[in-house]
């Protein structure tokens, strides 16, 4: 290894010192990201604070990730270009090209499943005009409060509610929900009056 290692050119030592340094440290840092490893020493950020705050993820361009992506393309694309016996000028460029674009990959790659995070959080704002069926008697005139099943976010909830009309809702009533007081209580309406 050493006799192969001494009998390269300098500028094919440095493209295999690149190519194996960075992927070793590549490997590193994929198998803490699957393993669920705390890398956040080598981002130079609190990931988990942004997805906590549902601000998402931003496009990081250049991170600790994307830099060893880039190294270890770079690298090995480089190798490829010496070994089919191109020019060095052309083998930094498309080794540069190759890892730019690997960063790019990846930077989409980590913004886009940041956008796929959702905080699980009712908002009951988008339960505004939905239809739903009275589970728990609604006393007439807010008299009382009672429940309305009623499809939020994509998820059949049960939810306290009140209404302003003149008689009870029973059970099995179809409504509409008017508005929301401050509390979070709906104000639902009969649908077929």
């Amino acid at each position: 290894m050493e006799e192969w290692f001494a009998a390269l050119a300098l500028f094919e030592k440095i493209y295999w010192g690149i190519a194996l340094i960075s992927s070793v440290i590549f490997v590193i840092l994929l198998v803490m990201t699957l393993l669920g490893g705390d890398a956040e020493d080598f981002d130079g950020g609190d990931v988990d604070a942004d997805i906590d705050g549902d601000t998402g993820i931003e496009f990081q361009f250049l991170s600790f990730k994307n830099l060893m992506g880039f190294f270890t393309i770079f690298g090995w694309s480089g190798i490829a270009c010496l070994d089919s016996d191109l020019s060095t000028g052309l083998t930094v460029l498309i080794s540069t090209i190759c890892g730019l674009l690997m960063m790019f990959v990846m930077a989409a790659l980590f913004y886009y499943l940041g956008k796929l995070q959702s905080s699980g959080t009712l908002r009951l704002k988008n339960a505004l005009n939905q239809v739903g069926e009275v589970y728990l008697t609604i006393g007439a005139n807010r008299a009382s409060i009672g429940k309305v099943s009623v499809t939020v976010q994509g998820t059949l909830r049960e939810l306290e509610a009140l209404t302003d009309e003149d008689k009870d809702l029973v059970l099995g009533n179809v409504v509409r929900v008017k508005s929301i007081t401050d509390n979070g209580i709906l104000i639902v309406e009969l649908l077929n009056k």
